[in-house]
């Protein structure tokens, strides 16, 4: 196994890495970095600074200059290799060539010491991932007016020129988070242009320089795209094909799938179709071809929507209306809202590997701007509706939710028992319609096995250092295990009590824990609570991850005692590794039959008739 797939044994990683996950050494480092940055801006006079964003290069700010104008500020890490910074300059080189009302224009590149600094506009409102995860699925209204807007500015990119010679430029990162939607002017902005390139190709497959020699140059030989997110390009990008407009219809359909569904990625399009979305025929029929395995179908969709953008655009609606549902499974919604860091864990990932040697070797290649993203990359083994699946159960993640889920694939059907508590009561809808595609997509996937997930808060995680992995985790007298008290007791009810220990030994989990936590945890078992607790031993850093919420109050006293018991118990952890244990509040399963598809749903031709839509 290479260290980049070693490293998928922590699947819970999200894809920024919580503060509250890191070690006290780079939390104090992480946040040293953020505090200059912020100092750095107010020196070249900016105002009401903040932390808006990380990824893999860099960390982006916003703040208002002295003229009062609102800015964007990317910061690259000085950590990384001084090439990998040089990509900053790339991006701002790239963003200068773009003239378009759809996109916030560059400001200024600049190189303050060692560190380099791009300074863009703000664009207006909130990005298009955010939106969903608020409210769901957008309306079919909503969802055209950002496809035409959408196909505009790629129209206006493939149609760019320099000196007068055709030079179409690829965004080469199209997805919800990098579109920004201000709703009261109704209009999509196209931001992060760090995956920008000017196209090999043209869309029609031909090279674009007219000169011989460039034509002979290595340079055209081998691709000059960047990676992009992998949830959303297509396989052409993927697979390292020679750059071109093509790259960016799939990153619109994929786009327009994943807002019209209520999900965070393009691998449903099988199971959950374009045709079930409730969209207008034709915007349906279109994503279908885009979305298609054949890249003829793919080219041919792409083409008609850029020869009917005017159709679209004059499209009559009624008005915007939530998409209507039903719950499949029950959530739980707290009345009071709680500041919740949700981190997902999940375990039992073993058969949903497919071929896994495959997946480690393509691992290797992988230095781009994903290098930070190893479990996406590890999904390139699994077929496309198990894809969907995992990023279905991801995107719950992004919700202030704990809990946890698991979900039992026999003959007959899909067997979900659950307990989540959602703390954000406006976006019930958004969470409640996430949780309902894990479940399609569940039904869609047709083997035996059992796959678990645990949410936590990251901000109850313990962290306890040792200096070498050959001395003992040692806690401070001031650690402890957290828990809660259900609103009301709950009566225990022995024949519906779920066990932390019915799924046996999880052949993904390293970390064989001492016999006295495994006695602590046994007696725990027979106390009525519910929630999850998981061990992660690392060289020189234990994590504790936690959810727990006590049913019978009468047995506080012990509960409390047995967790920290547990906590006395931890200098005896030997070893490295993952172990974890999940309890549901009761065995309450639900049935669900497999499923291979979603039925069709359209939009009404006639908006008057919006009600009479299931």
């Amino acid at each position: 196994m290479t260290d980049a797939a070693g490293a998928l044994k922590h699947f819970y990683i999200p894809e920024e890495q919580s503060i509250y996950l890191l070690s006290h050494a780079d939390a104090k480092k992480l946040k040293d970095w953020v505090n200059l940055c912020i100092k750095q801006l107010a020196q070249l006079g900016y105002s009401d600074i903040g932390l808006i964003g990380k990824g893999a290069f860099g960390f982006v700010f916003a703040g208002i200059s002295g003229d009062g104008e609102r800015h964007v500020f990317k910061f690259s890490r000085i950590t990384l290799p001084q090439h990998v910074r040089d990509r900053l300059e790339d991006e701002a080189f790239m963003l200068s060539q773009v003239d378009h009302p759809n996109v916030p224009a560059l400001v200024a590149f600049q190189q303050v010491r060692k560190q380099a600094i791009l300074v863009m506009q703000r664009a207006e409102g909130d990005d298009l991932e955010q939106l969903s995860l608020n409210v769901g699925p957008l309306s079919a209204r909503i969802i055209v007016k950002i496809t035409v807007q959408l196909a505009q500015i790629l129209k206006a990119l493939r149609g760019h020129r320099v000196q007068e010679e055709p030079k179409p430029i690829v965004h080469g990162d199209i997805k919800p988070s990098n579109l920004v939607w201000d709703p009261i002017g109704e209009r999509v902005q196209l931001i992060d242009w760090g995956s920008s390139v000017f196209a090999q190709l043209d869309s029609e497959g031909q090279f674009v320089s007219g000169n011989v020699m460039d034509l002979m140059s290595s340079d055209m030989q081998q691709t000059n795209a960047r990676l992009g997110d992998v949830y959303f390009i297509g396989d052409e990008q993927l697979n390292g094909a020679l750059s071109s407009p093509r790259f960016d219809e799939q990153g619109l359909a994929s786009t327009i799938y994943a807002l019209a569904s209520g999900q965070s990625s393009r691998f449903g399009r099988k199971v959950i179709t374009p045709q079930s979305l409730g969209l207008p025929k034709m915007l349906a029929n279109i994503l279908a071809h885009m979305l298609s395995d054949d890249l003829h179908e793919q080219q041919k969709g792409a083409d008609y929507l850029f020869a009917h953008i005017h159709v679209l655009n004059h499209m009559v609606f009624g008005d915007d209306r939530p998409v209507r549902f039903v719950p499949m499974i029950p959530v739980w919604i707290s009345s009071q809202s709680k500041d919740i860091e949700t981190v997902v864990y999940s375990s039992r990932k073993s058969y949903l590997r497919q071929h896994a040697p495959e997946a480690d070797a393509q691992l290797k290649y992988v230095n781009d701007a994903q290098f930070e993203r190893y479990y996406k990359n590890y999904l390139m083994g699994m077929g496309e509706t198990e894809k969907g699946f995992i990023a279905a159960v991801s995107r719950l993640g992004k919700f202030p939710v704990v809990g946890g889920m698991a979900i039992r694939w026999e003959p007959d059907g899909v067997y979900v028992d659950s307990s989540l508590n959602l703390y954000d009561e406006s976006r019930q809808a958004a969470f409640e319609q996430s949780v309902n595609n894990v479940i399609s997509l569940a039904r869609a996937i047709h083997r035996s096995g059992i796959f678990k997930c645990c949410m936590f808060n990251a901000k109850d995680t313990l962290h306890i250092e040792r200096d070498s992995p050959d001395t003992a985790f040692m806690p401070s007298a001031t650690c402890k295990i957290p828990f809660e008290l259900s609103r009301t007791p709950a009566v225990k009810d022995n024949s519906r009590t779920h066990s932390y220990f019915e799924d046996g030994e999880d052949p993904d989990e390293l970390l064989k824990l001492p016999e006295s936590i495994m006695q602590r945890l046994e007696q725990l078992n027979n106390i009525h609570h519910t929630g999850c607790i998981i061990f992660e031993a690392l060289p020189a850093h234990l994590k504790i991850h936690s959810y727990y919420m006590l049913l019978d109050h009468s047995k506080q006293a012990v509960f409390e005692q047995l967790l920290a018991e547990i906590v006395a118990a931890v200098p005896q952890i030997k070893g490295l590794g993952i172990s974890g244990f999940m309890k549901l509040p009761y065995k309450d399963t639900r049935l669900f039959e497999h499923r291979t598809q979603q039925p069709e749903r359209y939009y009404p031709r006639n908006p008057k008739v919006i009600n009479e839509m299931e």
